[in-house]
Order: structure tokens, then C-alpha cells, then sequence
């Protein structure tokens, strides 16, 4: 998949600019630890639990599958300016303690039904709040857009869904199972067969 088909995709799915846009080239970057963040362990399996109800696993693999927490949070913490990675923390910091007071436990621990309940509602508040934040006109804007500090940060339930999308499409297991994929440079062939149902293309 191509950098601006990803882009366009994340956009289409969350109604704003992907951000973190520095993220594309984070694969030039040594690998980082996640000791080396301000996240741990916790975090990546609830970023997991969180992601699995975004891209669930169907006859292709989930979002848990390519163990999207991990790479998020790293993305998050080393891709994200001051403001948008405190945006994040505090937001996703807050969802047990959301679950907690509306079912009694935590999102992990909730059933399917509760989890998609509970993320409906989520997206819906960060809908309005994003609007609120006049941040629908980044869909006009450039998809490399840098955005400046003064730029109002999306509701962090958006970046979660913007993380879950990328690095899940990014991944092993994206790129070559929920996606077709074909090592370049590879040979030419101008007469591929397609197949109405055909999934895209990963390169």
C-alpha cells in the first residue's frame, strides 16, 4: 500500500489528517525499546484489547495479531509533539477509569458487546469534539501537512484509531495477510490476473 493510499484511508476512517506524520519515517530509526518510553507493558495489551475491536480478526488477522500496541505506543511517544503525546496519555489513561465507573471494571475485562459499546461511544464524543476543534478542514489540506504546535490536537480516541489503522497496515502480518504483498523490485507483469473480491495490493 502506498503512502498516500494509507493516508487516505486513515483520513476516510477518522476525519482527520493522519498525525504524526514523522512516523513514515520511523523504519530509517533504530528500533526503540518500549522500556524506553513512558508506556509499559499494561498499556500495550489494553492499546491491543482497544484495537482488536477497530480492526477485528475476521478469515484475515486482527489488529492483536500484528501486536499493534507495541508499535503505537512507541509511535506515539517518540512521533507525537509535547502536546499531542499528553493529549494522548491523558486520554487514553483514562479509559479504564471510563469503564470502571460505567460497568464496574475495567475495558479488558468487559465483554465484546460492552467493548464495542463503549468504543461507539467514545467515537461519537470524539466526532463532536473534533468538529468542535474546527479540525475537519484538514481533510482539504495536503496529506504530508506539517502541523504546526497551535494546531488543536484530535480527541486522543482518534489518534488511537489513527495508530490501530497505520501500524496495523504497516505490519507483517497487514501487509502481506489482510493485504497482498510482493517483495520489490519484483517482476513485471502487465497482464496480472484480477478477480472481483481481489484484496489490495500491499506494495
Amino acid at each position: 500500500m502506498q503512502r498516500r493510499e494509507l493516508l487516505k484511508m486513515i483520513m476516510a476512517a477518522t476525519g482527520v489528517a493522519m498525525v504524526g506524520n514523522s512516523a513514515f519515517a520511523y523504519v530509517l530509526k533504530s528500533p526503540v525499546p518500549l522500556t524506553d518510553t513512558v508506556f509499559n507493558q499494561g498499556d500495550v495489551d489494553l492499546f491491543n484489547d482497544i484495537a482488536e475491536r477497530i480492526l477485528p480478526r475476521t478469515d484475515t488477522p486482527g489488529a492483536k495479531d500484528a501486536n499493534v500496541g507495541l508499535m503505537a505506543l512507541i509511535l506515539a511517544n517518540d512521533c507525537y509533539s509535547k502536546t499531542e503525546r499528553d493529549a494522548f496519555i491523558v486520554g487514553f489513561n483514562s479509559i479504564n477509569t471510563q469503564c470502571q465507573a460505567r460497568f464496574g471494571k475495567g475495558f479488558s475485562s468487559l465483554s465484546i458487546s460492552e467493548q464495542n459499546a463503549f468504543l461507539q461511544d467514545l467515537g461519537q464524543a470524539a466526532s463532536v469534539y473534533n468538529k468542535k476543534q474546527d479540525l475537519y478542514y484538514l481533510s482539504t489540506a495536503p496529506f504530508d501537512k506539517n502541523r504546526d504546535s497551535t494546531d488543536p490536537t484530535p480527541h486522543y480516541f482518534t489518534l488511537i484509531k489513527q495508530l490501530t489503522i497505520f501500524t496495523f497496515f504497516t505490519s507483517k502480518v497487514g501487509a502481506t495477510e489482510a493485504l497482498r504483498y510482493e517483495a520489490i523490485p519484483g517482476k513485471y507483469n502487465g497482464e496480472l490476473d484480477y478477480k472481483k473480491g481481489d484484496r489490495a495490493w500491499a506494495t
